[in-house]
């Protein structure tokens, strides 16, 4: 598959696509007789992985660090040191859903509750002083 293919089908520029390649978040990609890029299944698993956990916050550094493991022997250390950036990601995510998620929970509890909040207020039944604490409230799905 030619650059031009690989860029329409990921929806990546073509200057992403050749800083990837040329830092080495993705091993080198193979050449045709002419010299143009010509890319194999691999490389593409590569490309896609890459925007994958970029897009997930992986750096720059890290991937290039991943795809360099994967171009050494695969002897067991390098199979750990890959499989340990995989791990340290995808905690990394976790984290950041858990806290997504409570953020979520205290829109929507914010959302359920506005109008009769509201209401309260303006009827004088809650104050500012008789407000609700909400970095008190510990689980908003409970509310």
């Amino acid at each position: 598959m030619k650059s031009k293919e690989v860029v329409e089908m990921f929806d990546l520029s073509i200057d992403t696509l050749r800083y990837y390649e040329r830092v080495g978040v993705i091993p080198p990609v193979g050449r045709d007789k002419n010299g143009y890029r010509n890319y194999t299944k691999g490389d593409l698993n590569w490309i896609f992985l890459a925007k994958s956990l970029r897009r997930a916050g992986l750096s720059v550094e890290s991937l290039i660090k991943f795809a360099t493991l994967a171009q050494m022997h695969k002897d067991s250390d390098v199979k750990k040191g890959q499989k340990k950036i995989l791990h340290d990601q995808l905690q990394e995510i976790d984290e950041k859903l858990k806290e997504m998620n409570e953020v979520r929970d205290l829109l929507q509890y914010k959302i359920d509750t506005y109008d009769e909040h509201i209401a309260q207020f303006q009827s004088g039944e809650r104050t500012e002083e008789t407000a609700e604490e909400l970095w008190n409230i510990k689980d908003f799905k409970k509310k």
